[in-house]
Parts: C-alpha cells; structure tokens; sequence
C-alpha cells in the first residue's frame, strides 16, 4: 500500500500559487494520460492530490502545514550609515531616559493630605 501524504503540487506538477483552474486542467490531463483502468495506483495518487487542492479550506489549511510556508524570502540586508554628528533629538532622548518626568505613575509617591 503507498502512502498518498506526498506533496500535491508537485504530484500534479504546478507551482503553489497555481490558480483552481490550473489545477482542474492538470488533474483531469494527468487522468486522461493515466487511466484508472489501466493505471490505478497513478489515479489514485492524482485523485489524493486534487482531492486536497480543490476545496479552498483545505488548500488554505495544506498551505500553511507545507514546508516552507512560513518563512520568509531572503531579502539583501542594508546596513544604515554610521553617523557620528551629535544631533539635538539624541540629546533630549539621553535627557529624559535620565529623568523621571515623563513618569505616569505617581501613586508610591501618593500620601493623603490631613487637613
């Protein structure tokens, strides 16, 4: 018995991005040139692969379980310019990482007035 958890795509030979037609076209090319009479362990190889992509849910859901699906495309990295000009943000940022005047909580501090 083979195991039909193969990758869908590749077993109908189209790209991940193939649009529902693409893959209709495909399945039903790959039945015409492999019949099920003659060749049944091939159907049902194509017939496990469509089975997968046709539905939109499920095509979502193997989309996201298939190698690669998460990662990124490498893109080149750009180092910034070094800049050593003392500009005024940098000093007024130094200023009140060094202070608490921009501080919102104040109730520690809190005592009740008696008059």
């Amino acid at each position: 018995m083979q195991d039909y958890d193969e990758n869908p795509y590749t077993v109908l030979g189209l790209a991940s991005n193939a649009p529902i037609d693409a893959i209709k076209q495909a399945y039903f090319g790959l039945v015409r040139a492999h019949p099920p009479e003659r060749e049944p362990d091939a159907f049902k190889r194509f017939r496990a692969a469509y089975e997968k992509l046709r539905d939109p849910q499920k095509r979502a859901e193997l989309d996201m379980l298939l190698p690669g699906a998460w990662s990124l495309p490498a893109k080149p990295r750009r180092l910034p310019a070094l800049d050593l000009r003392l500009h005024v943000e940098d000093v007024l940022a130094a200023a009140e990482s060094l202070t608490d005047l921009d501080r919102m909580e104040w109730r520690e501090y809190y005592r009740k007035v008696k008059l």
